[in-house]
């Protein structure tokens, strides 16, 4: 039986995301250690239950605009918060890296604009939409998760109402995320994201109702800058101002 709904899903989502970069902050650079790998391992949940939410929001919300300037806002917000938590500077690019530049809300952010081009009303022909797919690709490349979370958006919205296809979708893009960060990135990291598989019983779950707490809503918006906030604090009482990622 269904017995999951959306603010399950987001706390699980929540649990699985503050062990995750717990495991970060405890275990610099990602070290290959059974305690941080299967931190990491269980921190895999929280990405695919923040992409099909994008989905489930775009698919329901009344006003998009208001949609997308709250995320955007939100994305604004946690940059700052994600590069204290980890040591990245404010600045994107200012230490020649390109990877993990800001925090994955942008890639979320862009997501709803990307849905909107591809499936909105519009009168944009297709290779109008596809090019313009490929610039938001290019803007997103620099944050977590990379421009491979639009692609898994965009791919899981098409098969929408087909949880084994949008499954398929998922990991054929998580694979090239998984490749490309083992050679260009962390080899622990490539493998570790492959473990996104194991959302599945829980999107299965899923009974489509959002539960009870309305207020949970906000709390989900306030609790991911918030976190970051605390993590980077901890950064710096233990290590100095010191970068966590990859290093």
């Amino acid at each position: 039986m269904k017995k999951l709904n959306s603010n399950h899903l987001k706390l699980i989502a929540i649990i699985a995301m503050t062990i995750d970069h717990i495991a970060d902050l405890l275990y610099p650079g990602m070290p290959n250690s059974m305690i941080s790998n299967i931190c990491h391992i269980i921190g895999r949940l929280t990405a695919p239950i923040m992409f099909f939410f994008i989905c489930e929001g775009f698919y329901y919300t009344k006003n998009l605009k208001k949609y997308i300037i709250r995320l955007f806002i939100f994305a604004f917000l946690s940059h700052f918060a994600y590069c204290f938590a980890f040591g990245i500077n404010y600045i994107p690019f200012s230490t020649g890296n390109i990877f993990n530049q800001t925090s994955i809300m942008w890639t979320l952010a862009w997501s709803v604009v990307a849905l909107y081009i591809v499936y909105g009303k519009s009168n944009l022909k297709e290779w109008q939409k596809w090019l313009l797919v490929i610039l938001l690709n290019v803007i997103t490349f620099s944050s977590d998760w990379s421009c491979i979370g639009l692609m898994i958006i965009l791919s899981m919205y098409e098969n929408r109402n087909n949880l084994s296809k949008k499954m398929n979708s998922m990991m054929f893009w998580t694979s090239i995320y998984a490749l490309v960060s083992f050679i260009f990135v962390n080899k622990v990291y490539g493998i570790i994201q492959l473990f996104v598989i194991l959302v599945y019983p829980l999107l299965k779950g899923y009974n489509g109702k959002k539960g009870k707490v309305q207020w949970l809503k906000w709390f989900f918006y306030l609790y991911y800058p918030l976190h970051l906030l605390i993590i980077g604090i901890l950064r710096v009482i233990l290590y100095g101002n010191i970068p966590l990622l990859f290093n």
